[in-house]
C-alpha cells in the first residue's frame, strides 16, 4: 500500500467524488478507479458503493480513511522533520478568499509571511467566500480565510483574524423596495430579498427572519458572492444581508445603507483555516507562526 495510493483514496473519502479527486491528482477517473480496486484487492474487502461519478464510503472505506488520516499526517512530521534542516522554505502556498477579504484581510498576513519566507510562491484563488472550506476539504486549497460556521468539523484547524458584522442593506435610490419600506408598517414577507447561495450569511438571516416571524420570506434571488448582492441591492432589485466590510469596500456603498432592525444579526468569526492534518506540514506552520497563530 504506497503513500499515494493512500493519499488519493483519502481525498476520495472526503470528496466522495471520483472526478474531483482525479483532477487534484492529475489522473483520469478510470485510473483513480484502478488504483481504488487494487487497494480493495489487498484489503480483501469493499471500500466504496460508487455510481459512475460519486461514491459512499462503506464501514470498511470508514476505518481505512482514520487509517489513512494518521499515516498522513506522521508522513507529513517527518517531512517537517527533514525540512527543517534546509536554509530557507521555497514551494507554491495555495490561499482561497473572497475578492474582499483579498485586500482587506489578506495583505497584512501575507506581508509578514513573505517577509520571513520569500522564496515562497503564493498563489491566490477568489471565488464566494461560502466556498472557501469546501476549497480546503477538497485539497484546491492549503489555506482559506473564511467565516467559521456554527459547527465547526474538528477536522479544521481555524485561527480567528476578527469579528465581522452583518447587516441587511437596502437601496437609497428611488424604487418600489424604497417605497415598500418607507411604508408605515413594513411587510417583511412582501419585501424582495437577495441572499447568498449558502454560507454562514444566509443562515444568520434565516435565523433571524424565523425569530421576527415575518412568515415565508420573498426570496428575489440567489447569487454567488456578498460583493455580487450589494451590486443588486445597490440597482434597487432588493433587501440583501451583508458583511459590514463588504460594503465599505464596495465601489457602490453610496447606493445602499444599512437597515435598522430589531434583535441585530450576529456577526460572524473571520479566519484562517486549514485541514487539521496539514497544520504541522512545513509551509504551513511557517505561516501560521509568521502570523502569530
Amino acid at each position: 500500500m504506497d503513500s499515494k495510493s493512500l493519499a488519493m483514496f483519502y481525498h476520495l473519502a472526503n470528496a466522495l467524488h471520483f472526478g474531483r479527486t482525479a483532477e487534484a491528482f492529475y489522473v483520469s477517473p478510470s485510473t483513480l478507479s484502478r488504483t481504488i480496486s487494487r487497494l480493495e484487492d489487498e484489503l480483501g474487502c469493499t471500500l466504496l458503493h460508487r455510481d459512475n461519478r460519486t461514491a459512499t464510503l462503506t464501514a470498511a472505506g470508514e476505518q481505512l480513511k482514520s487509517f489513512a488520516e494518521q499515516q498522513i499526517e506522521q508522513l507529513s512530521l517527518l517531512k517537517l522533520s527533514l525540512n527543517q534542516q534546509q536554509a530557507q522554505l521555497k514551494g507554491k502556498l495555495h490561499i482561497y478568499c473572497s475578492v474582499t477579504a483579498a485586500y482587506s484581510h489578506l495583505p497584512p498576513l501575507v506581508d509578514k509571511f513573505r517577509q520571513q519566507h520569500p522564496l515562497v510562491e503564493i498563489v491566490l484563488s477568489t471565488g464566494d467566500a461560502a466556498d472557501a472550506l469546501p476549497q480546503i476539504q477538497q485539497q484546491q486549497a492549503d489555506l482559506a480565510i473564511a467565516a467559521k460556521p456554527d459547527n465547526l468539523s474538528t477536522s479544521y484547524y481555524f485561527h480567528h483574524i476578527a469579528d465581522i458584522p452583518l447587516h441587511l442593506i437596502a437601496p437609497t435610490i428611488p424604487c418600489q423596495v424604497q417605497q415598500q419600506l418607507l411604508a408605515s408598517s413594513v411587510d417583511w414577507s412582501q419585501l424582495p430579498i437577495i441572499l447568498p447561495e449558502h454560507g454562514s450569511a444566509r443562515t444568520r438571516f434565516e435565523k433571524w427572519f424565523r425569530t421576527m416571524q415575518f412568515g415565508k420570506p420573498n426570496i428575489y434571488a440567489t447569487v454567488s458572492g456578498h460583493e455580487a448582492i450589494v451590486s443588486m441591492v445597490a440597482l434597487g432589485c432588493g433587501v440583501g444581508i451583508a458583511p459590514e466590510v463588504v460594503v465599505e469596500n464596495s465601489p457602490v456603498k453610496d447606493r445602499v445603507y444599512a437597515l435598522d432592525i430589531e434583535h441585530e444579526i450576529a456577526p460572524f468569526e473571520l479566519g484562517i483555516c486549514c485541514l487539521n492534518i496539514k497544520k504541522e506540514q512545513p509551509l504551513l506552520k511557517a505561516f501560521f507562526d509568521a502570523i502569530g497563530a
